[in-house]
């Protein structure tokens, strides 16, 4: 198990940058709401044709595929909790690169979700 855990992390890792990217694509796209809607193709080409949209997207995708040559692996029990360590170093990225404000409850909980990892790694 200890040989595919740098596989498991590499899925986390691109679990991250998708959400950081998208993010970041979104911004730059704007809310989407009824108004927007109105035209939903046009709101769809937009979305889908933001550089940032794609390229977290695309992270995506190579998680998708380490994940899945993790699943061929080892058993779930172990792999999945350790994916909750992007519930964790998200919202830190959050907060140091897009500036999002993390209120103190928030940083209590991904404490605990560090403390289940580390548990569950050991195991």
């Amino acid at each position: 198990m200890a040989e595919t855990l740098p596989l498991i992390l590499f899925s986390v890792l691109c679990g991250i940058g998708g959400q950081l990217t998208l993010k970041m694509g979104m911004t730059s796209v704007g809310q989407i709401n009824g108004d927007t809607l109105v035209q939903p193709l046009a709101m769809a080409l937009r979305v889908l044709t933001t550089p940032m949209v794609v390229a977290g997207l695309g992270l995506y995708v190579f998680g998708a595929v380490a994940w899945l040559t993790v699943l061929s692996r080892v058993p779930l029990s172990f792999a999945y909790p350790i994916l909750a360590l992007s519930y964790a170093i998200t919202p830190l990225l959050a907060w140091f690169l897009l500036g999002e404000s993390v209120p103190s409850i928030r940083w209590l909980g991904v404490g605990v979700i560090c403390l289940g990892v580390f548990f569950v790694s050991r195991s």
